[in-house]
């Protein structure tokens, strides 16, 4: 069982450790800046988290539990591929909306190119391999087409959104984490999965009139 889940204590230094990592950086917060946020001596985060490393990865671990989680019943859906990357599409910008440090989190660990990136990439895989089995039904295996572009593609889509949103308002001059925002924001990611489709639709009945 995850020390957070058996300690309020080892919960409030892991919330804290999620503060402050997606506020400064993982490279800029100490163990004593994470004992000070969480009101505890710094031996005691050693207690629960024998390191930084070990502490972070609890961080993004929990995260995925969650994205996997709310991910898991929209993908197992049966329907056409629209119906099912509509639902996925919804699942994961619920997720987001729920969880907005996690795009920051994750988008500086890549960045930093440091020691969690195996974990983000085995907690990637299930997703990936749900967007390649799904776009294989309608998409080419391989060129600019290919499925493994569209995971790309759609997560592009979702989290850069979160990303930038602290910078949108002024050029916007609205919010665009208000409810309004968010609404127009869900909507236009949709349409684009739909024109996608549409696309992938044409192609493949160009293709079929060109072989005959």
């Amino acid at each position: 069982v995850p020390p957070e889940e058996r300690s309020a204590t080892a919960a409030r230094i892991l919330q804290a450790a999620d503060e402050l990592i997606a506020e400064v950086s993982y490279e800029g917060v100490s163990m004593r800046d994470v004992a000070e946020a969480a009101g505890v001596k710094k031996a005691l985060v050693f207690y629960y988290f024998n390191s930084k490393a070990e502490l972070f990865d609890r961080v993004i671990e929990r995260y995925y539990a969650a994205h996997l989680g709310a991910l898991s019943s929209s993908v197992e859906g049966s329907g056409s591929v629209r119906e099912r990357l509509h639902r996925v599409i919804d699942a994961y910008l619920d997720f987001i909306e729920a969880n907005r440090r996690y795009p920051r989190l994750i988008q500086q660990q890549v960045a930093g190119g440091n020691v969690h990136l195996d974990l983000i990439r085995r907690n990637l895989e299930p997703l990936f391999e749900w967007v390649q089995d799904t776009f294989s039904e309608v998409a080419p295996t391989h060129g600019p087409l290919a499925a493994r572009h569209f995971f790309v593609t759609f997560s592009g889509i979702v989290i850069n959104y979160y990303t930038y949103a602290v910078v949108l308002g002024p050029l916007w001059s609205e919010d665009p984490l208000s409810p309004s925002a968010l609404t127009d924001r869900r909507s236009h990611v949709h349409w684009m999965a739909d024109l996608v489709l549409d696309g992938l639709e044409r192609e493949r009945t160009e293709d079929s009139d060109r072989s005959r």
